[in-house]
């Protein structure tokens, strides 16, 4: 699917479930990672997220088309637009639209591996262990204030 046949599909859901226009953009954000959509208040611009239509299909999107025209008409009409509100939450009753987008399965996540870097002081021997590399030249040991000697270097 496409942004103009999202645009569509966003025009006649406005128009079958709310009897009103919708006037503005409806567009797929690929950047969105935590919602199925959004409403830009400042420009009353619908965005969707694609991963949803991909993943769970055409019955999620209208879900979420429906949601989010929740929040743009009743924005424009000077309502309660917000989740806490009561307007919004009679009107996502009315037309059926969920409160909350389904959720998409979770991709197995790649981990590099975790580097731990050891420094110990030429002096008193005390060792320290730390995530990130440092310049030895500018810190000292805190004990007895020795030059700093890094180590090695472990993968976890």
């Amino acid at each position: 699917m496409e942004n103009y046949e999202l645009q569509r599909l966003v025009e006649q859901i406005s128009l079958r479930f709310f009897e009103k226009p919708f006037r503005h953009k409806a567009y797929f954000n690929s950047r969105l990672r935590t919602t199925g959509g959004r409403y830009l208040l400042g420009t009353h611009d619908i965005e969707v997220n694609k991963n949803y239509l991909l993943q769970l299909g055409e019955t999620e999107l209208v879900g979420i088309i429906k949601h989010e025209l929740c929040h743009y008409h009743l924005h424009l009409e000077g309502k309660g637009y917000r989740h806490r509100d009561r307007d919004f939450r009679m009107l996502l009753n009315k037309v059926g639209a969920p409160r909350f987008c389904g959720q998409l399965p979770e991709k197995p996540k790649k981990r590099s591996p975790k580097k731990i870097l050891f420094y110990e002081c030429s002096n008193c021997h005390l060792q320290y262990k730390r995530k990130r590399k440092f310049d030895t030249s500018r810190f000292v040991c805190g004990k007895c204030r020795g030059k700093l000697v890094m180590v090695k270097e472990q993968l976890l």
